[in-house]
């Protein structure tokens, strides 16, 4: 939490692939916020027991459940894997791809009670049924899209032509008192120029950090999400002169603040508050 009583939200979230242990405890302590063993599309299907098993072995370790630990995150493959690691008390969430109809959820929640869970929207139909999926269980604690996924779905060459489909998902978090979605990744873990660009246009379409494949990613992922000093040293002017007078207000520089600006300054300043 930050001083004004903010949740201070992830920004990173790196995607290891379930079938390299060794590369898992590495991440582990990189920097990322939130770490993502993946069993799907990161893992050959010759594979998968062998990842599910090395999974189940990391979450069983009371080190991944520690308090201070970084949280980690399964990109689940099917059932058997809900099943096999449900109970564990490393698991800090699911992230459920290719989730088209809010009963897909209803099913996991059902098999894996009280675990954080992530529906992926990687379809026309996803970004069609993106509230009901996002409303569709207490348990659900964020949305995002695969954008890999969606691109062949729907035939789009140019980036810009995804920016309805995440605005569509930035507006379904919101409207099921969600957090912001996470950008989807960006392939090319050697253009650190392109990144930062896709970055700033994923902010200003209102997503809210974003995943990567790659530890070279996150702090150029961390940088652009953070607020600038410019947008701080507005958020605390905002943030004072609420504290001292109540209602709508104008700031000596003919700036309007109300309630839903002050809220806007609090969510600025709990992503700069992160330590």
């Amino acid at each position: 939490m930050t001083g004004h009583g903010t949740p201070v939200p992830p920004l990173t979230w790196l995607y290891v692939p379930g079938d390299r242990p060794e590369m898992v405890a590495k991440a582990l302590g990189c920097g990322a916020d939130v770490v993502i063993v993946d069993l799907e599309d990161a893992v050959a299907p010759d594979r998968k027991e062998y990842a599910r098993a090395a999974t189940a072995e990391l979450l069983a370790d009371q080190v991944t459940a520690a308090p201070d630990a970084v949280p980690v995150h399964v990109r689940v493959h099917g059932e058997d894997d809900v099943r096999a690691l449900a109970g564990l008390p490393g698991l800090s969430g699911f992230r459920l791809p290719k989730i088209t109809h809010a009963v897909s959820v209803h099913h996991v929640a059902a098999v894996a009670p009280g675990v954080p869970l992530y529906p992926l929207l990687e379809s026309a139909l996803a970004i069609e049924h993106a509230y009901s999926i996002a409303s569709a269980h207490h348990d659900v604690r964020g949305i995002a899209l695969g954008e890999a996924d969606l691109r062949a779905d729907l035939g789009v060459r140019e980036d810009a032509g995804l920016d309805w489909p995440r605005s569509r998902a930035v507006v379904a978090a919101r409207a099921a008192a969600l957090p912001p979605p996470a950008q989807s990744v960006f392939p090319d873990v050697r253009d650190l120029d392109g990144l930062w660009a896709s970055c700033v246009r994923g902010r200003g379409l209102g997503l809210l950090g974003r995943a990567a494949i790659h530890p070279r990613q996150l702090e150029t992922i961390e940088r652009a999400f953070r607020p600038t000093a410019e947008e701080i040293e507005a958020a605390e002017q905002i943030m004072a002169a609420s504290a001292v007078e109540a209602g709508a207000l104008a700031l000596p520089d003919g700036r309007f603040v109300d309630a839903a600006v002050v809220a806007s300054a609090r969510r600025t300043l709990a992503i700069a508050g992160r330590s």
